[in-house]
């Protein structure tokens, strides 16, 4: 049975490393560098920088899900005039 996880060589920093990554994470990946207007070793580099622990193949599976749950999380309900959230009135 072929792995779902593909070991991908990208430089970053001007250094040849490697991650391991589902196709998923990739392909997110890619997307954010597109709509970021940043090539993928850019992208990759800031989230070298970034992170706080674990290995880089781990930062960037939190990277992407992070970014894609936060463009679809729904906005909260704005404050009332009293800067308190209002509740659902029917």
């Amino acid at each position: 049975m072929k792995s779902p996880v593909v070991k991908r060589s990208i430089v970053v920093a001007g250094h040849k490393t490697s991650v391991s990554l589902e196709e998923a994470f990739w392909n997110g990946m890619k997307e954010i560098s597109v709509l970021r207007d940043m090539t993928l070793s850019e992208l990759v580099g800031e989230i070298d920088t970034n992170r706080q622990q674990g290995n880089l193949s781990s930062a960037i599976r939190l990277f992407v899900l992070d970014y894609f749950r936060t463009r679809a999380a729904p906005l909260p309900p704005p404050p009332d005039n009293k800067g308190q959230i209002a509740a659902n009135r029917e």
